[in-house]
Order: C-alpha cells, then structure tokens, then sequence
C-alpha cells in the first residue's frame, strides 16, 4: 500500500514538512536580526574571533572524526543484515542511520555557528542596556532550539515519506528506527568530546588561574581562557543540541512504532500524530520565545524566561487539546498530554531548586566550604545523591498516571500509547528550553569577552548578571533533558518489545530476571554506567593534567605574561584541548555499542531487554546525581563570590573553586553524556532486534 493511498496521511505529512521549512525559515530571519547587530569595539572583536576559530576548528575535526565512525557503523549494520540474509532491510536501516546521523551533525553544526556569532553582539548591546543584550542571547539561542527541533521533525517525516513509497505504511515506522540511532550515535560523540574539552579547558584554567595565581575568571594573562571560552560552544551548544536533537528524533519514532499497535482504532492518524503534536509545538515555542523581554533594567531576566517557558508551555497544552480531538478524538490521550507537560515544569523547577543560591541545597554547601575543601566535596556530593528523589517520584507519577489514562480509554495498547502521549508532551516545549540552555554559554562568552577587553564595570555588571542566569538555565536544561530521556526510554523500552514480538511470533513478551542470563545481562547494564562515567570523567583529569602544564611552562618561559607585556599562546592550549577530547571520546562511545552487541549477540533478546532496562535506571540516577551536584557546586562558588564567607579569595572561596572543579566534569561531562547514552542503548537494541532473536 503506497502513501497516498490514505488521503488522511499525505495531508498530514504536507502540514507537518510545511511547519517544519516554515519553522527553519523563520530561525533564519531571527538569526539575521542577531547577526545585525554590531559588534562592537577593536578589542572585542580580537577575543570573539579566537573564540570562533577554535570552535570551528574543533567542530570541524570533531565532525570528521564522527564522520569515519558513523560510515563504518553504517558498513557493519548493512553487513550483517545481509549475513542473515535480510539485504532491502540492511540497505533501508544503513541508509537511516546515516540520514540520521548527518541530520544531526548538520543541526548542531548550524547552531553553533550562529551561537559564536552571538557572543560578541550581546557583549556590544550591554553597552546600551540590560534588555537588549538579553534579547539578543536569547533570540540567538532560539535559533539552534528552532532548527534542531525542525530538523529532527523534517527529517523523521522525509525519512517516512521515502520509505513508505511501495510499501505499508504499518510497517515504516520499524524500517526508520535506523534514523534515531543515527542520531544518537553523532549526539553521543559530540556531547562526549565537546564535554571533555569544555571541562578540560574550564578545570585547567580555573586550577592554574584561580587557585594557584589568584587571579580573576577569564583573565586575558591566562593562555587556558580562549580555551574555556571556546568549550562553552563546543560542550554546551553543540554538544547539548545534538542530544536534544536525538530525544526528539528517537519519541518520535518510538511513539510511531506504538501508533501501529492501536492502527485499528486511528487507522493512520495514530502513526502520524506524534510527528503533528511535534509540529504545532514548534508553533507554540516560536510565539512563547518573541514575547519574550525584560519589564525593566531591574527585573531578573530569570523571571522573564519563566515568564516565556510558561506561555509556551500553555500553548502547548492549547496545543495538544486540539491535535488529539483532530486526530484520536479521546479527551483521555489530552490529559496524558498534560501529564508531560506539568512534568517537564516540575522537573524544571526541582533542578532549580537544587543548583540556584537562592535555595537550601547550595547554601549548605557554601557554609561548609567555611571549614575547608573536604565539607565542601561531601556536602556537595550529598545533595547530588538527595536530589535524585523528587525526580524519581515525579516520573514514577507521570508513568502511573498517563499510563492510567491510557488504559481506561478501554483501548488494548492504550496504556502504552498514554506514556508515549505524556513522552510527547515533556518534549513539547524543548525548542524553548534548548533557547534558554544556549542563552548561557552565549552570555559566559558575552561576560569573557568584556572582560577581558577591559570594558567598563557596568557593562560587566549586566552581563555577570545575564551570566548568573546562563548557568541556572544551563542546569535546569541537564535537568529537563535527562527526565525527557526517562519518559522517552520507557517509551522506546515498549517499542524494543513490540519489535522482539514481531520478530519472534509472541504475543507476549516477558523479562524474567529469575533466569540467569537475563541477571547477568541487567548486571552489565548497570556496569556500563559506571565504567562509562569514569572513563568520561577520567578523560576531563588526563587532559586538565596537560593544560596545567602548558599553562605553567608558558608562565615560567614568558615572564612578561603576567606584567602584560607579552600576550599568551592561546592556540597551544586549544590545540591541547581539542587532540585530548578526540582521543578520549572514541573508547567510551564505542564500548557502549560493542557492549550491548556482544550481550544481544551471546545472551539473546530477554537478557538485552533487562540489560537496556536496569542501564537505563542506574543511567536516569546516576545522571541526576552527576548533573545536580555539579550544577550546586557551580552556584555555591558563585555565592560566595557574591560577598558570602569572605567573597572572592577567602579560604571559602578556594574550597568552592575545589568544588566547582569536580563538579565540572560531573555536569558538563559524564552526567550529559548518560542523558544520551541511555537513548543510544534503545535505539541500538532497536535496530539489531533481528541479529537478538
């Protein structure tokens, strides 16, 4: 059965491939406004473009080096379903993956591009006022949140389109699951490079500049400042939009894959109604992110954020009441809808809690850092480990009560297909969340650059206040990512088991971890956690190691650095950066993909369903833990440079600098990169389903 054998899918394809061009277009008008701006003085501009080449140079060797992997990935799926004698759908799914994989490097790539022409403009209009150069930011990082989510929407909906010619449309849905894990496999590498350099360059610079000299964050006599400057892209643009990018992609398929079980009830609609919610959703973020501003030059600019997150998010909801009654025509899937969307808010709101100052998490740990370094690392490290349980019990609820709402809409599946709908409605809103996560690397980049262009306090003033925000947005983004991953793996988990059913003829399929195989599998799956997390955290020490050196011997050779007199080698340290991360990112990407192969290959389908499912729990946690304590740690240094305990150079202050450096790798590094790896381990399973059964 072609396509345009259903009217009702070619004229929902057409809408939902319109809004997507419409939603690309009209980033590119934002970006145009952006990219208007002035940009500002000699100085500025000097510091700005070292900025950019090194975040280009490294995307550029970052993306080559992915480039190799994902056409080798892309040989051996082709290979080995050809082995079993399954050539159309090896060629089908190796074709997906790499549409897959180079959509998302294309998104991550065009958003950065944009991001590290933002800097500078916001650096230039806080010379003018507050509230342009927070517009600025934030309309500068719309124009990433826009496009990843468009291109992900294009790109499952040109992928679906092409598949279903000649074929059943029932049956595409399991042909493009080969697009998710694309994407996923690109997100993994460039969350996990970018945060090794990010972190390497951010934990060498503040050790060395700090700690050991004393002198101020993004100091020009320190040769690891440009590098630090650079990794806020590379790490928290590129690197966090790419995963976005995959969670989006990988709900989406996912939920299509559920649609097919209740095909008798929606026919078609129930297939393509994930991809339709996705598109009006666009729509909704789009007009939540131009009402956007400040009331004054004294408002908080967190509060107009919330101010925007909320009117989107109620779009949203306006959103869903009507795509669902168009299209499912049961108030029960609006209300899991809604579900997802109060979700998202609180898990927002509990990330705050535990990483802004203004709340009892990050006090607790300034106070301890008055009796040194160690109180620093255990109280923080405690509220890592608290803040896992609001969190739980908030997606436990969601998952109770959309899974509820399903069920008793008396549809067999119906359950099911509620998560995917409470699924949906957390990612609604991750357009404007994404805006508001690179608002805060473009502002650190603003408040750099007029620092160390020695502009005049009260621009600084602005932009250490827009830049205070950036690392609250930033947090609550890791937040708002790793619970969209718990929903959309629990989803994705489902679709693994409808497919294992299809392959395997059972109707039923049941994991019992009574049988040893299928123990031993959940146990690897737990291991992987932890031996990925400390290879990513083991990466950001050995490459930090390097840049103290360098930054050392340049101090040592070049007396005239700390006079001002001479200027330092940025680019050696950059260059460091970049040959670490390269090099460390391979060997945990690739052990995450070899190892759910060999237990899917040696123990079978039941034991990588419990591998996927106990990896994805201790993944959920083990994020949480990582993301919260290192977001706390950040904040209680900055309290405390505030004026608390001393302010800046105390002993309080130097154990919270101890702190924030742990913590560094933990947020930016290993807890992102789980966020990730979680979805991986789905989409993987996904794809190989047949080399399982």
């Amino acid at each position: 059965m072609g396509i345009f054998s259903d009217s009702a899918m070619e004229f929902l394809l057409t809408i939902v491939i319109t809004i997507s061009i419409l939603a690309l277009l009209f980033s590119a008008y934002l970006a145009r406004q952006v990219l208007k701006k002035d940009t500002g003085t000699a100085a500025m501009q000097e510091i700005s473009n070292a900025i950019k080449i090194g975040a280009e140079a490294f995307l550029k060797r970052q993306y080559t080096t992915i480039a190799v992997l994902s056409i080798s990935v892309s040989v051996v799926i082709f290979g080995t379903y050809a082995f079993l004698g399954k050539t159309e759908l090896g060629w089908r799914t190796s074709v997906a993956f790499l549409f897959g994989a180079f959509s998302s490097g294309l998104a991550g790539i065009v958003g950065m591009w944009v991001s590290i022409r933002t800097n500078i403009r916001t650096a230039s209009a806080a010379k003018r006022s507050l509230n342009e150069a927070f517009v600025t930011a934030l309309r500068g990082g719309a124009v990433t949140g826009i496009i990843l989510v468009a291109m992900s929407l294009l790109g499952v909906s040109l992928i679906y389109y092409l598949f279903s010619l000649g074929a059943d449309p029932k049956e595409v849905p399991f042909l493009i699951v080969g697009y998710g894990f694309g994407a996923s496999f690109v997100a993994l590498f460039a969350q996990l490079g970018g945060g090794i350099y990010t972190k390497a360059a951010d934990v060498g610079s503040d050790l060395v500049g700090k700690v050991e000299k004393g002198i101020p964050e993004d100091d020009p006599r320190n040769p690891a400042v440009i590098a630090d400057l650079v990794g806020d892209n590379v790490g928290d643009c590129a690197g966090r939009g790419a995963d976005l990018f995959e969670s989006t992609a990988a709900e989406n398929i996912g939920a299509m894959i559920l649609g097919v079980a209740l095909y008798p009830v929606f026919g078609i609609k129930g297939v393509m109604f994930p991809l339709a919610v996705r598109a009006f959703g666009l729509i909704a973020t789009i007009i939540g992110i131009m009402t956007v501003k400040l009331k004054n030059e004294n408002e908080n600019p967190m509060a107009a954020l919330n101010r925007g997150y909320y009117i989107t998010s109620f779009l949203a909801a306006i959103v869903f009441y009507f795509t669902t009654k168009l299209l499912l025509d049961n108030i029960l899937f609006f209300y899991a809808g809604l579900v997802g969307i109060v979700t998202s808010i609180l898990i927002v709101w509990i990330t705050v809690y535990y990483t802004d100052h203004n709340y009892r998490p990050v006090k607790s740990i300034a106070k301890a850092s008055q009796t040194g370094h160690a109180t620093n690392i255990i109280t923080g490290f405690a509220v890592g480990l608290e803040s896992t349980v609001l969190p739980v019990i908030v997606l436990s609820v969601a998952l109770l009560a959309s899974f509820y709402l399903g069920s008793i809409s008396g549809l067999e599946h119906g359950g099911l297909y509620g998560t995917a709908i409470a699924t949906m409605g957390m990612l609604a809103t991750a357009a404007y969340v994404l805006a508001m996560d690179n608002f805060g690397p473009i502002t650190d980049n603003a408040g750099g650059i007029v620092e160390m262009s020695k502009a005049s306090e009260q621009i600084r003033r602005r932009t250490d206040k827009l830049d205070a925000v950036g690392n609250t947005t930033k947090a609550l983004t890791k937040g708002y990512a790793i619970g969209s991953a718990a929903l959309a793996a629990f989803l994705l988990f489902s679709a693994y088991l409808d497919d294992v059913a299809k392959h395997t003829g059972l109707r039923i399929v049941v994991v019992d971890l009574s049988k040893v195989h299928v123990f031993v599998g959940a146990l690897i799956g737990a291991m992987l956690i932890f031996l990925f997390s400390s290879l990513a955290i083991k990466a950001v020490g050995d490459a930090a190691y390097s840049i103290i050196n360098e930054v050392r011997r340049q101090w040592k050779e070049k007396k005239g650095i700390m006079t001002g007199k001479e200027k330092p080698d940025y680019a050696k340290v950059v260059d460091i950066c970049v040959k670490a991360s390269l090099k460390k990112m391979i060997l945990p990407g690739l052990l995450v993909v070899a190892t759910t192969v060999v237990v899917g290959v040696v123990l079978k389908y039941e034991a990588a369903a419990a591998f996927l499912m106990v990896g994805t729990i201790t993944g959920i946690l083990m994020a949480l833990l990582l993301n919260n304590s290192g977001g706390a740690w950040d904040n209680a240094k900055k309290y405390i440079e505030e004026g608390e305990y001393g302010g800046k150079g105390s002993e309080p202050h130097k154990a919270s600098v101890t702190g924030d450096t742990v913590g560094d790798p933990f947020k930016d590094t290993a807890g992102p990169s789980l966020h990730v790896l979680i979805k991986l381990l789905s989409t993987i399973t996904l794809v190989l389903v047949p080399l399982f059964v």
